[in-house]
């Protein structure tokens, strides 16, 4: 009776901070909309999204500016989501797509694909999620061969360094295949890899879409089994769950979400480490709760840090991957410092 009250009280408390979090983003939004190097006042937003507006506005606010907030809010989810499920599938709350180098992975693949696409051509935006699945497959299949050992099976220790000499080596390769690159090639991958949201037109709206819908249902329907990965093996077996069957097609499921969000918005990290961490402290760990304030968390760390970046400087962009990262990096190091202690 009182567990029943008390999953109640969380359930109400996690439907008001969705709530709370659904009005942050639509706030957002608004300032998102207005902010820019062509100034738009929120009544001329209005207006124009009423079909009143001037044939600047349109093309501003449809063209240039909605696209790529839509692009953000999804890949953010994406992202947050994917780092969500990491930790819970690896029982280590530092576990983040881009620390455990399926990141780099899928940038590794989209960087190759770019090397050896003609120079005057734009590439398939449809393209580029599947390239960057297979970079991030593969790189997320050797990540957990090189972590298994005989008898004990997956460690979340040996997991995470192993992510993280993993990530590194595929760092040093792209630097080397980014010094190969024709200069127009080269200011693209160099863009990217710094976490601009390159792809900012309707085109990549419709290529990121399908995977995060498809997606991000698939592994809430999953929470259960996330909560009952993230206790212990044995506790996870005696209730019936088939333990490398449930990891491995959730593993898939994180890595679809990281690989198609950074193909389509670049190379932004953190999101995946921040979201969780916050949604945790928010409502708990039972991942019913929490993964959908982690998707609003992620959605809404990417929108605020996309927005800070093309309004911060008046005659050049700062890519939303740095500015993220100057909060990430900090709260990075004071995770280390406290799992220590």
């Amino acid at each position: 009776m009182i567990s029943d009250l008390f999953g109640l009280s969380r359930k109400n408390r996690s439907i008001k901070i969705i709530i709370l979090f659904g009005v942050l983003l639509l706030i957002g939004f608004m300032i998102s909309l207005n902010i820019g190097r062509y100034s738009i006042s929120p009544a001329e937003v209005l207006q124009t999204l009423l079909g009143n507006g001037s044939k600047k506005q349109n093309i501003v606010l449809y063209d240039l500016r909605l696209p790529r907030m839509i692009i953000a809010v999804l890949m953010g989810a994406g992202l947050a989501v994917s780092g969500a499920v990491l930790q819970g599938i690896s029982r280590n709350g530092l576990s983040d797509p881009g620390i455990l180098g399926i990141s780099s992975g899928a940038g590794l693949a989209v960087l190759l694909f770019v090397s050896f696409y003609p120079a005057n051509s734009e590439a398939p935006p449809f393209l580029m999620p599947f390239l960057a699945l297979v970079g991030a497959g593969a790189t997320a299949v050797l990540i957990y061969v090189l972590s298994y050992k005989k008898g004990q099976g997956i460690s979340p220790t040996r997991l995470l360094l192993t992510g993280i000499a993993v990530g590194a080596g595929l760092s040093a390769v792209s630097i080397i295949l980014t010094l190969q690159l024709n200069p127009r090639n080269l200011e693209f991958v160099v863009t990217w890899q710094m976490g601009s949201l390159w792809g900012s037109n309707w085109k990549f709206v419709l290529a990121l879409i399908p995977w995060i819908l498809i997606l991000l249902p698939y592994v809430y329907w999953k929470s259960r089994v996330l909560n009952m990965l993230s206790m212990n093996e044995h506790i996870a077996e005696s209730l019936g769950v088939s333990i490398n069957k449930e990891r491995l097609l959730l593993l898939g499921a994180a890595v679809g979400l990281a690989a198609s969000s950074v193909a389509i918005g670049g190379g932004i990290g953190f999101v995946g480490l921040l979201g969780p961490h916050i949604a945790r402290r928010l409502v708990g760990p039972q991942h019913q709760y929490m993964l959908p304030i982690t998707a609003g968390v992620g959605a809404l760390l990417v929108l605020i840090g996309d927005t800070v970046g093309r309004s911060f400087m008046e005659f050049t962009e700062v890519p939303a991957g740095v500015v993220i990262s100057l909060l990430g990096g900090p709260y990075f190091i004071y995770l280390l410092m406290r799992n220590r202690a």
